[in-house]
């Protein structure tokens, strides 16, 4: 797949250069991978403002390099980072960003001994953090980017129709059996693998938001929740649908109407410029209002791409605003301890008209 990692190296360049930074040091691997290309276990980059980039990693990746990065230099050293360090050193780089949130304690300690080392007597660069500006870069979603989640989002979508179709989600059978076949389905469908552990749970363990598939055998009665998600090109779909095995009860209907509600408020809420906890607080004041604040415990959503979870964050506690391109998830639940919950999940791409939805399957109350 094509991505315009060259333009995204420029975009944080000139951060770079704006922050008086001579070169910044990725080592977040999945920041390397979009920076890069790169999908090997082991790079880091060595951005520069006046001067051309290296990539650098082991032995075992020189022919995936040449390959995925053909367009930067690269430095081929056990020792990645403290070999770029060493090349910043030499390029005469005064202040290097680094990623605060990624390096280790030790880690630093490591590179502050390497630059002085290498500066052997002269002027020790500045490390100074960067923090969270490729992941700030990360949460706007160019076309291609896009264009996977929405490949990754109909892999998720087929598979439930087609499990649903052939009858495999029914009375009789475990959570585990179905959260199987469910990531089976999706890798049949040209999955790379399943986003995160898939979340089947039928009855009582639907009230609970993260539980575990277990032995637990589904019932006819049950609320049957399912929350999974495809990874396809490295980028992560989510979505939760919630149906009923057998007859729903009038509570099981009121709850799913009220989630549902809730949901498409959040959903409408969905704009560019909007704080994110307005956003959140549209479709919690839905639920809120029925009486059932303290039976939806969780943020709304959050930014899906190369992680499952990324920036930005939807919830009380969210920060900034949502600018077009961004993808992220609205998935607000209603959980009653001991008798069974809902939660709906799309995953949506903010735009400067309506969102774009990717998860297409249907949100009325499916009754199998």
């Amino acid at each position: 797949m094509s991505m315009d990692t060259a333009g995204r190296r420029d975009r944080l360049r000139a951060i770079a250069a704006e922050r008086g930074l001579d070169a910044v040091l990725i080592t977040e691997l999945l920041n390397v991978r979009y920076l890069t290309g790169f999908t090997g276990s082991n790079g880091a980059l060595l951005l520069r403002t006046d001067a051309p980039d290296l990539f650098g990693t082991d032995g075992r990746y020189t022919t995936q390099a040449a390959t995925q990065v053909p367009d930067v230099e690269v430095l081929v050293d056990r020792a990645t980072v403290a070999g770029l360090a060493r090349a910043a050193v030499r390029g005469g780089a005064g202040r290097i960003g680094f990623e605060s949130h990624v390096v280790t304690v030790d880690g630093l300690a490591g590179l502050e001994k390497v630059l002085a080392d290498a500066a052997a007597g002269g002027t020790v660069p500045e490390l100074t953090s960067v923090r969270r500006a490729v992941e700030a870069l990360r949460a706007v979603k160019d076309a291609d980017e896009v264009d996977a989640l929405r490949r990754a989002c109909a892999v998720a979508d087929t598979a439930l129709a087609e499990l649903a179709a052939e009858g495999a989600l029914r009375p009789g059978r475990t959570e585990l059996q179905v959260g199987r076949e469910l990531d089976a389905r999706m890798m049949y469908l040209g999955a790379e693998g399943p986003s995160f552990e898939t979340i089947v749970a039928a009855g009582a363990n639907s009230a609970i938001p993260h539980h575990r598939p277990d032995a637990t055998v589904l019932r006819e009665g049950d609320f049957l929740k399912l929350d999974f998600g495809a990874t396809v090109d490295g980028y992560h779909s989510d979505m939760t649908r919630t149906l009923v095995l057998g007859q729903a009860a009038d509570w099981q209907r009121e709850v799913y109407e009220l989630v549902a509600a809730a949901q498409a408020a959040g959903r409408a809420a969905l704009a560019v410029g909007a704080d994110v906890v307005a956003v959140d607080a549209a479709a919690r004041d839905v639920i809120a209002a029925a009486g059932h604040a303290e039976h939806f415990s969780h943020g709304l959503g959050h930014g899906v791409g190369l992680e499952i979870h990324e920036a930005p964050g939807i919830g009380p506690l969210g920060a900034g605003t949502l600018t077009a391109g961004m993808a992220v998830t609205v998935e607000p639940g209603v959980y009653l301890p001991g008798h069974g919950g809902v939660r709906i999940e799309d995953t949506l791409v903010v735009t400067d008209d309506e969102p774009e939805l990717l998860t297409l399957t249907s949100k009325e109350l499916l009754v199998l």
